[in-house]
């Protein structure tokens, strides 16, 4: 079954429904856990929390066709909450890390990204790494779609710079 028609029926209190489109997103939920609260734990504890939240308030999601995007703003807050609860500041959107030749490529990245300031890294964690569309950015962080752009382009632009400054490619 398709992720709308999940997200429909599970806005209409079918668990079947709600487990699966959870399924579908768990993925991305706990990378956007992991990249905010650094930690393997806590991310999984993260995506428990918000599978709780938004079962609870499933009936309240208005467009099926936004369901993912309405589960990351879910998630974005509870780390957010969490981040504050501990006296921390939001972190980089670092993923775990990976194995070989890649380590230093994730490395630098993780570098480059937090030299961004935090709004900036959102959005680049929400369009690269979790593949939304502008359309569903700028609904979730309450922006025109045209601002979305502005800020993603800057913040590429000081990717590129970041990673020229280094003496590395600057194709980002």
């Amino acid at each position: 079954m398709e992720g709308y028609e999940l997200a429909r029926r599970a806005a209409e209190r079918d668990p079947d429904a709600f487990l699966g489109l959870m399924e579908l997103h768990k993925a991305a939920l706990y990378r956007t856990a992991f990249a905010f609260l650094k930690d393997e734990h806590a991310a999984v504890e993260a995506v428990q929390e918000v599978t709780a939240r938004a079962f609870r308030s499933i009936h309240r999601l208005r467009n099926p066709e936004y369901a993912k995007t309405w589960l990351t703003r879910i998630m974005i807050n509870y780390c957010q909450d969490e981040l504050k609860r501990k006296g921390r500041e939001p972190a980089t959107d670092r993923l775990p890390d990976v194995d070989g030749s890649d380590r230093h490529v994730r490395l630098e990245l993780d570098e480059a990204l937090e030299s961004l300031p935090d709004p900036s890294r959102r959005l680049i964690h929400l369009k690269y790494f979790e593949d939304l569309k502008i359309r569903e950015i700028a609904e979730m962080e309450q922006i025109p779609e045209g601002t979305v752009k502005s800020r993603l382009h800057h913040s590429l632009r000081q990717l590129r710079e970041f990673f020229a400054g280094k003496g590395g490619s600057a194709d980002v």
